[in-house]
């Protein structure tokens, strides 16, 4: 027996892992990681597996990243973790004065979660204690868009509607208001989209309109929505939200915490429409992928609503036990500094165009829906027809062939149903991006070059898709 297959039975006895059926690991095997370098990860039997995905979106600086790790280091010796209420450290404290610079003008309050889900928590809730705060306690509902995910906390599942993710636990979560994506994918032909992003945007004006006197926020995943098939918008939406919101007395969520720290081509997509939002939330790629870190900033507006004297109540009494952990700000503090000194932003423009040219030739793909691009993410949708864009059943899993093929070929490619998508490191090369493409290619070719039978159910649900 292998080193691999010891440490996956090992696994296998004892763990539950995230987003996954385990009975796929009957027949799919499990691959237990020893080591990682760059953009590599290395099994126990010495295979090397290209991470296009940022093992979930995280890693932006490549795995064992010196400059992180000895950061991480120095602080160990210092201090782990201190109690955040009533106490304070150094790199909390650097890290939250450069985050507010590093921002939108305005967004001048930090406050740290533990990680995507609870940071949007911390926004839903501080919107609508906001509004309790200045008298105005029906302002309650929130407003989110089709096909979004926010994350997997009752809450943030509440402000999704990606039906994988939320049908089960319909009965515990609250009642939103959902407005048609202004997602680009089904745009009419010779429609660009920007003209697509405005005319979607109607739908997101009456609902505005008709019901802001009960609205506390809207919350949108600006740009791109991840888990929903990494399908993408024009940044003029957002400049329409930012008026309508202001108009109608709302507040603008933005949940960048698959996007922010320069995966749309700026450092945050809020810039590509030049707004600022009420609430920004930040975590994944905060830390370069090392520790779990989450950062919710905000106006002094809605600091000042619950600046007052005990008594009053009127305090956010909210926590995590590793709120600001030391660590995990170290560990920020470097993933800046490289931000900051390597021109990080500037030197992935040539590596976006390179993915978009290394793949251009998908286009032209019989069973290829689409290819978009926003800055370092692309996808590519596989389809059953040209025609209309018809979608493969879900159950037919097409994505899972190609993660398949490319893991036998060395790269980690985990599609989003039948959506392969490249969101890696940002350290990667060019050479190592036109690997990626023709391991694409070959999957995508693979998994679309027979036909499948699957019985599919009465209550099908066309929208579910693996979750990636």
């Amino acid at each position: 027996m292998g080193l691999n297959q010891q440490w996956m039975q090992r696994d296998l006895e004892v763990l539950w892992h995230p987003c996954t059926q385990m009975k796929d690991h009957e027949h799919l095997p499990l691959i237990p990681i020893k080591r990682g370098e760059g953009v590599w990860l290395e099994d126990f039997e010495g295979k090397r597996y290209l991470d296009a995905v940022s093992s979930w979106w995280v890693n932006v600086f490549g795995h064992a990243n010196p400059r992180i790790g000895q950061r991480i280091k120095d602080q160990v010796d210092q201090l782990e973790h201190v109690i955040l209420a009533g106490f304070s450290h150094q790199p909390v404290i650097e890290l939250s004065e450069r985050l507010v610079a590093l921002t939108p003008d305005g967004l001048d309050r930090v406050f740290y979660a533990d990680n995507g889900s609870s940071c949007i928590e911390v926004a839903l809730k501080m919107s609508f204690h906001y509004w309790h705060n200045t008298g105005r306690p029906e302002k309650k509902r929130f407003v989110t868009l089709t096909n979004s995910y926010h994350g997997e906390t009752i809450a943030a599942m509440s402000v999704g509607d990606v039906p994988l993710f939320t049908e089960t636990y319909k009965a515990l979560l609250l009642d939103t208001l959902k407005v048609p994506s202004p997602d680009c994918y089904h745009r009419p032909e010779g429609v660009s989209w920007e003209d697509h992003s405005r005319t979607m945007f109607a739908a997101m004006e009456q609902t505005l309109a008709e019901h802001h006197a009960s609205i506390s926020a809207v919350i949108i995943e600006p740009l791109i929505q991840g888990a929903g098939g990494m399908r993408m918008y024009h940044p003029v939406y957002l400049k329409l939200l930012r008026e309508a919101c202001d108009r109608y007395d709302v507040h603008l969520i933005h949940d960048e915490i698959a996007v922010g720290f320069g995966r749309t081509g700026t450092m945050f997509a809020c810039e590509q429409a030049g707004i600022r939002p009420d609430f920004l939330c930040l975590s994944k790629a905060l830390t370069g992928g090392y520790l779990p870190l989450a950062a919710c900033l905000t106006t002094n507006q809605v600091y000042q609503a619950f600046y007052d004297d005990y008594p009053t109540l009127r305090a956010f009494l909210h926590s995590h036990s590793y709120t600001g952990n030391p660590l995990a700000c170290a560990a920020a503090l470097a993933t800046l500094d490289i931000f900051a000194e390597d021109q990080v932003i500037e030197a992935n423009k040539a590596l976006a165009t390179r993915m978009g040219s290394a793949t251009a030739h998908l286009a032209d793909h019989a069973h290829v829906g689409e290819i978009r691009q926003t800055g370092m993410a692309l996808a590519i949708e596989m389809v059953k027809s040209r025609d209309g864009k018809l979608a493969y059943p879900w159950q037919e899993r097409r994505g899972l062939k190609v993660f398949e093929h490319a893991l036998s070929r060395g790269a980690l490619l985990r599609p989003l149903g039948s959506v392969v998508y490249f969101l890696p490191p940002y350290v990667i090369t060019p050479e190592q991006i036109d690997f990626l493409a023709e391991v694409a290619s070959e999957g995508i070719d693979i998994a679309t070059r027979d036909s499948v039978s699957v019985a599919v159910p009465a209550d099908f649900h066309p929208d579910f898709r693996d979750p990636g």
